[in-house]
């Protein structure tokens, strides 16, 4: 990363920890109501992300969280609700003055939530280039509209420290812009607007690839939404850009022979004859029983019985429950 773009990112985010910039990011997502969980309205204000990587059946018992780009501490006082371990949460940030923000916050969280205890997290001074944890130490790691700054090379060592840190079976829950038309290169050049998290946005199959590449051998796309437009008269481009937010959990599994298996929110109907369906290799289909299943297996199933199957188009929104 160049000197005069790292100093561009820090200063955007020094601003944004000491006033709260609303706009800065925007999720679409509705923030978690849960029993006994108070955001105070400083982290909600401070929300810097484009969707949410916190999900239930994500952790375990005693899990161990790894959040990278603390923001206001929104996601990581909610990943704290469900561990409530001293340092059951590390939150990772290279902004001297975020991490003093996200410490303020969690003393006003406090004082709203009983259950909650600062020491439930551990706030390091870091980069996601060169992460402060050991390796195989972590079941869940998490990052919320921060790699979308990173240009190729960058990209790829942040996701092969995730995959460093976690332990085998670990998941790494993502956050970010993605956009499939060409950004122009004045725009991509941009040092501002790839640090806020618009011009750095790739298509989702080159995201998904990045992922694999570095070894994760299950991705799951678990929803995709409308975020953002890039016009003519507000920026560089010649023609209105749009871009969506996804989000994605990627799983250290060991990688298939036959590649990962990449969920996109396909759907295998069996409609034949027979009792059921077996492509002997562990996939078995009843008559009008919905069953979700990876691109691969969507992709086997209709060379093996084109006329007994439904395969439903890519929703882009994956829930579990599937094929592998």
């Amino acid at each position: 990363m160049s000197k005069a773009y790292l100093e561009t990112t820090r200063k955007v985010y020094k601003e944004a920890a000491g006033k709260p910039d609303v706009g800065l990011c925007c999720t679409t997502t509705p923030i978690w109501q849960l029993p006994g969980l108070n955001i105070p309205l400083i982290m909600q204000q401070m929300n810097y992300g484009c969707g949410s990587t916190v999900n239930s059946r994500d952790l375990l018992n005693k899990s161990k969280i790894l959040y990278v780009g603390v923001g206001g501490g929104m996601e990581l006082l909610q990943f704290a609700y469900f561990i409530r371990q001293k340092n059951g949460v590390i939150g990772v940030d290279m902004v001297d003055e975020m991490l003093e923000a996200c410490k303020k916050n969690f003393e006003e969280a406090e004082k709203l939530n009983p259950w909650f205890d600062k020491e439930f997290v551990n706030l390091k001074k870091g980069d996601a280039l060169n992460l402060p944890v050991e390796d195989n130490s972590i079941d869940c790691a998490a990052q919320n509209c921060l790699f979308n700054i990173f240009k190729h090379e960058e990209l790829t060592t942040a996701l092969k420290e995730m995959y460093r840190v976690l332990k085998p079976g670990g998941r790494l829950i993502m956050s970010d812009p993605i956009c499939e038309a060409e950004m122009p290169e004045a725009l991509r050049d941009d040092e501002r607007l790839r640090a806020l998290c618009l011009s750095g946005s790739l298509p989702l199959k080159q995201y998904i690839k990045m992922i694999t590449d570095v070894g994760f051998g299950t991705v799951e796309v678990r929803a995709k939404r409308p975020y953002r437009i890039l016009d003519s008269k507000n920026y560089a481009t010649d023609k209105l850009i749009f871009i969506e937010s996804v989000e994605v959990c990627a799983i250290k599994d060991p990688m298939p022979a036959d590649g990962p298996c990449i969920f996109t929110g396909k759907t295998a109907i069996y409609y034949g004859t027979e009792e059921c369906f077996d492509d002997d290799k562990g996939h078995l289909l009843f008559p009008n029983q919905p069953l979700a299943v990876c691109d691969k297996t969507a992709g086997a199933f209709e060379a093996l019985s084109p006329n007994s199957i439904f395969i439903s188009g890519s929703t882009y929104f994956y829930d579990g429950g599937g094929c592998c």
